[in-house]
């Protein structure tokens, strides 16, 4: 089978919703194909479901919040309650941090992460200023799946790029792995580890970048293969009965990471219990070692942390662990290297320093690496991430927007969350639309104009918010805030 269509969006996860939307939105014609059952990334399949706060969030994932306040149940904003590093007088311990459901916080408050120095110096500002969201996977993949709809996007899934053809730096066509063959004008690779990018031969980093090739001051002397480590996420409910959950056979109680059991992050669900990310459940050097017997063994770490957490924190015998995540989420894969690379001095710089005319998203996440050699640096101001990242060097009608686009190491482990991702597929389906109209490649689509088209759709490029478009996401959340028929929220 032959397909032709104008955009054709690889992944459905963050990236590619936003690529998407964006496009159809423009008038593109757009295929949206997925190598999953359903949509929604790591949202849905690792049940990563809470977005953390960091600027520049509005735009797309404003809009898919509003979607899902319309829904009982479905999303919520969160607090920080107990926590590890900031434990409050009297306070009952905690087994890492936790995010409780807060009815007084708002989504313009979940839109700032930089400022802060660690929990334990700035306790009081953290708890003041720190929030995030919080929403139910399954809704999630239903508003984004009702959102492209109406947008007039077809969706495919359960179909995987198998194959590529490119010529004159251009790709021609995509071969799927159901057997049809896609023709596009211009191809939006948002999969987690550039897999379009790679069938066409481009340019790919793996690993941490040694000091020399970035200039950045706190890699490594020598590149290595360490990646981010892996969580698989879990979920506990509520329960009447105290005990302990028995471990099944051949899962034993001692712990596989180091010294103790790794701390979690235990966020309140809209639905009830807690989702469980525990920091982290795999090394990079175990993905080779495990290969596709990783999730099961993961499995069996999340059975082993469960039962410690219930042994040693008597509340969680209250709780029965009810859902285990299909996929391990991943922090880090392939990236593609672009016309710029966004590196750790672009982060330290932040917008103040940059001097980029072509940002198209901004950030202020901390440089927040899990397991081996990790650490977590937090931010003095928003950074903005241009344009040129999302643009494969040497490629004329492809643009990546996913944690494979255009960044050092370091920069991804900061700019890999879900809505900042979301940000570069908007702005990329903005300008992939935007060549089509113009006659032009992607790459050529100016800076100026796709900024300006972002400004349209809302989409903040700058810091502090514009007290217009504050305004504005304040009096839309009024209104939804008025309408919602979720009434605990």
């Amino acid at each position: 089978m032959h397909i032709d269509t104008d955009i054709a969006v690889v992944g459905a996860g963050s990236g590619g919703i936003g690529a998407a939307l964006a496009a159809a939105r423009a008038g593109a014609r757009v295929l949206l194909v997925e190598r999953a059952s359903t949509i929604g990334g790591t949202a849905v399949r690792a049940g990563v479901s809470t977005w953390e706060p960091v600027a520049g969030a509005t735009g797309i994932p404003f809009e898919i919040f509003l979607a899902l306040r319309e829904r009982p149940d479905a999303v919520a904003c969160y607090s920080y309650g107990r926590h590890i590093c900031m434990p409050r007088p009297g306070e009952a311990p905690f087994p890492g941090g936790e995010h409780v459901i807060d009815r007084s916080v708002g989504y313009l408050d979940t839109l700032q992460r930089h400022g802060m120095r660690s929990l334990r110096e700035d306790t009081a500002w953290a708890r003041a200023t720190l929030h995030g969201v919080v929403f139910e996977p399954d809704a999630y993949a239903q508003v984004a799946a009702e959102m492209l709809r109406a947008a007039g996007a077809e969706v495919r899934t359960g179909v995987a790029v198998v194959g590529a053809e490119a010529r004159d730096e251009r790709v021609e066509r995509i071969r799927l792995s159901d057997g049809s063959e896609v023709r596009a004008r211009a191809f939006i690779d948002c999969t987690g580890d550039g897999a379009l990018c790679a069938a066409v031969d481009c340019e790919t980093m793996a690993g941490r970048d040694s000091r020399e090739r970035f200039g950045e001051p706190h890699a490594t002397e020598q590149p290595s293969p360490a990646t981010n480590a892996a969580t698989l996420i879990y979920r506990v409910m509520p329960a009447d009965e105290e005990r302990v959950e028995p471990l099944p056979e051949g899962v034993p109680a001692e712990c596989w990471w180091r010294e103790r059991f790794p701390s979690v992050s235990a966020v309140q669900a809209p639905r009830g219990g807690y989702i469980m990310n525990m920091l982290p459940t795999a090394e990079w050097r175990e993905f080779a070692d495990l290969g596709d017997g990783l999730r099961e063994e993961c499995r069996r770490r999340v059975l082993a942390h469960w039962h410690n957490v219930q042994r040693e924190f008597p509340e969680f015998r209250r709780y029965r662990l009810a859902w285990i995540a299909p996929e391990v989420g991943l922090r880090e894969e392939r990236r593609v290297v672009g016309e710029y690379v966004l590196t750790e001095r672009d982060l330290l710089a932040g917008l103040s320093g940059q001097g980029h005319a072509d940002i198209i998203a901004i950030a202020d996440h901390a440089m927040d690496l899990h397991g081996e050699g990790g650490g977590c640096r937090e931010l003095a101001e928003p950074y903005g991430v241009p344009f040129r990242c999302l643009l494969p060097a040497g490629m004329r009608n492809v643009l990546v927007a996913s944690r494979a686009s255009s960044f050092s190491a370091i920069a991804a482990s900061s700019c890999r969350l879900a809505r900042t991702m979301m940000q570069l597929g908007q702005a990329a389906g903005t300008a992939a639309a935007m060549a089509l109209e113009g006659g032009i490649d992607a790459r050529d689509v100016p800076a100026d104009a796709l900024r300006e088209a972002l400004r349209r759709q809302r989409v903040q490029l700058e810091w502090p918010l514009s007290d217009e478009l504050r305004e504005w996401l304040a009096d839309q959340e009024a209104v939804s805030r008025a309408a919602r028929t979720d009434t605990r929220y």
